[in-house]
Order: C-alpha cells, then structure tokens, then sequence
C-alpha cells in the first residue's frame, strides 16, 4: 500500500490537565501517515483523483483548533477516527506532539495506528 504524508503540522489548541494549561492555547505538532493506493491519481494525473493532503490539513485544523481535551491520546484518538471515516483511507498512523511540555525534552506525545473496520 502507498502512503500520503503530511509532516510537521503545527496546531495551536487548549489541551492539558493542569489549571494553567486550561488558560493558553499550546502548540501540537502533528505527523500523519495514510494508506492509499496512489496508482488511479498516478494514471489519471486528476487531484479529484487524489487523497487531498490539503483537504486533510484544513479538516484537522479546524477540529483541533475548536477542541478542549484534557489528553492528548483522545486527541490523537478523534483525529485519526476523522482521518478514516471522512477520507476513506485503509488506515493511518498518526503521531501527536506536544513540544515544551516536559523540561529536557524536546517534545512528547503519543503515536497511533488505526486501521479501518470492515
């Protein structure tokens, strides 16, 4: 299977559990990984063809941007769930960051995989 990718999506949104992290809105970086046949575009050379990184982008800006979770696995969880069903891709990983949140470390975060049920 083929894979389209959008790296180092940077997002802000209000996520954590401590009082002051409910008060700022933070930076999550987003790395996206999604199963999809590339031949049909490949042969047709037609975006409609395509799975729309753009579209992907857009979608998930909007949902992270609006949100409010406590976690980033429900977070990671959500937009992968999005990813899915409104995109129709076989499956996606997906790696959350959450940069700054932890002295000494560049970022954390989780990584995800989910595939689609049949």
């Amino acid at each position: 299977m083929d894979h389209v990718f959008i790296e180092g999506l940077e997002i802000e949104a209000l996520i954590g559990i401590y009082d002051w992290e409910r008060r700022i809105r933070q930076p999550l970086v987003f790395d996206i990984e999604m199963a999809f046949d590339n031949r049909i575009p490949a042969a047709s050379d037609d975006i409609a063809d395509t799975l729309n990184y753009k579209a992907v982008s857009k979608r998930l800006i909007e949902y992270v941007s609006a949100s409010e979770f406590g976690l980033v696995e429900t977070l990671a969880e959500r937009c992968a769930a999005i990813v899915i069903e409104e995109f129709n891709v076989a499956s996606v990983r997906l790696k959350l960051s959450k940069p700054g949140a932890v002295r000494g470390a560049r970022a954390v975060g989780v990584q995800i995989q989910r595939t689609r049920s049949t």
